[in-house]
């Protein structure tokens, strides 16, 4: 296979321009205007961002998306899937509200918000998985899989289960109803080591399923008939007491996340758009964002959402690492193993190359690029 072109610009705006004017010279010069718009219905796939976590991406970079849809005759709307977790998009009215309040309002975007599986998540097409070694099938949410053509618009950023969350992940676990995640999630289920857990309960706040108990000595016990293994409680603990001790269950979950976003890119045009500002080195899931692991990078476009990926993770480990980071205190714990990876560092059992390798093998796209730069 030959190299895909991934086009990137830097966060430099010097007068005369801005980042938008920025943006939608890289999206025309990537080729999105070679897409078929006339008359097409547009899902603009985005993650909303949990309210009170500010790390995610500004509504005005989704505003330039759906305005060029629009100038290229499209019906383009912003949409996710609701989520497994506590939280404000479990529902399809509290994930609205949540948008809204993070700002992507019809009024600041241009278009409309869908929520794509529904009311309450149940509102699913089951779609044949092309090739799926672990899925067969996938749940994926009806709007979605309505639109004509597919836009993931993705903030690259660290994440607790599947190292980062990029193109990939926006697209195979965002895209999935919650029959979906929970079929992805299926096999990581995490262990509490009672050494290092505090009995803050902080965990059991962000359990959606009541899998969280405490015994005697006030040590976090999981339930794993209960967990659904969303992550969630991974995140949300300040001690890192914790883990998934099933490392094959989060190759696993790469791997099936790669097989639920060939579900969504299979046999319609799709364009894909990553923006690498704010890396935190968790999830825009969280209702709170750490510090940036490294400084803003840039933004980067491609029709070949494997090749994206691997580009946004080689100019990030290529970047420096921000002092008094997450990734900082990392590298300077007393028993760190270098592993000359950013995402890996922050989250050591976490192996993010599984989901682009799957992704490859099952031909969604290729590794290997070549990366075109628009000034």
């Amino acid at each position: 296979m030959e190299k895909a072109k991934v086009y990137f610009t830097d966060m430099r705006a010097l007068p005369g321009t801005n980042l938008l004017m920025k943006l939608k010279k890289l999206m025309y010069a990537a080729g999105m205007n070679q897409i078929d718009f006339d008359g097409k219905f547009a899902a603009i796939k985005i993650h909303f961002g949990e309210p009170g976590n500010l790390s995610f991406l500004r509504p005005n970079f989704s505003k330039v998306v759906a305005d060029t849809v629009k100038e290229l005759g499209g019906k383009p709307f912003l949409t996710d899937c609701n989520t497994l977790y506590v939280g404000q998009r479990k529902n399809a009215l509290d994930h609205i509200d949540a948008a809204y309040e993070n700002g992507y309002t019809p009024f600041s975007t241009g278009c409309h918000v869908i929520i794509a599986d529904g009311l309450k998540g149940t509102d699913d097409i089951e779609v044949p998985v092309n090739g799926g070694e672990y899925c067969k099938t996938a749940y994926i949410g009806r709007a979605i899989m309505d639109a004509d053509v597919f836009i993931s618009l993705t903030h690259f950023k660290g994440h607790e289960m599947t190292g980062f969350g990029g193109a990939l992940k926006n697209i195979g676990m965002g895209c999935g109803s919650r029959a979906g995640k929970m079929a992805m999630h299926r096999d990581g289920k995490p262990s509490v080591d009672p050494e290092l857990c505090r009995g803050c309960h902080t965990c059991a706040k962000n359990c959606a399923n009541n899998a969280i108990t405490f015994d005697e000595n006030h040590k976090a016990h999981i339930n794993h008939d209960n967990c659904v293994g969303c992550g969630r409680c991974i995140g949300a603990c300040n001690y890192d007491a914790i883990s998934n001790t099933n490392g094959s269950a989060l190759d696993d979950l790469n791997c099936k996340m790669a097989e639920y976003a060939k579900a969504v890119v299979d046999g319609r045009p799709c364009f894909h758009i990553s923006i690498v500002n704010q890396v935190s080195p968790y999830c825009d899931c969280h209702g709170e964002n750490d510090t940036a692991i490294i400084p803003d990078v840039g933004m980067f476009a491609s029709f070949d959402p494997v090749a994206l990926d691997q580009a946004c993770a080689d100019a990030c480990n290529a970047a420096p690492v921000i002092p008094g980071s997450l990734l900082d205190d990392r590298l300077h714990e007393h028993d760190h193993q270098d592993h000359h990876d950013h995402f890996t560092d922050v989250h050591p059992t976490t192996n993010w190359k599984s989901c682009l390798d799957h992704a490859e093998k099952l031909g969604i796209g290729t590794k290997e690029y070549e990366l075109v730069k628009i000034d």
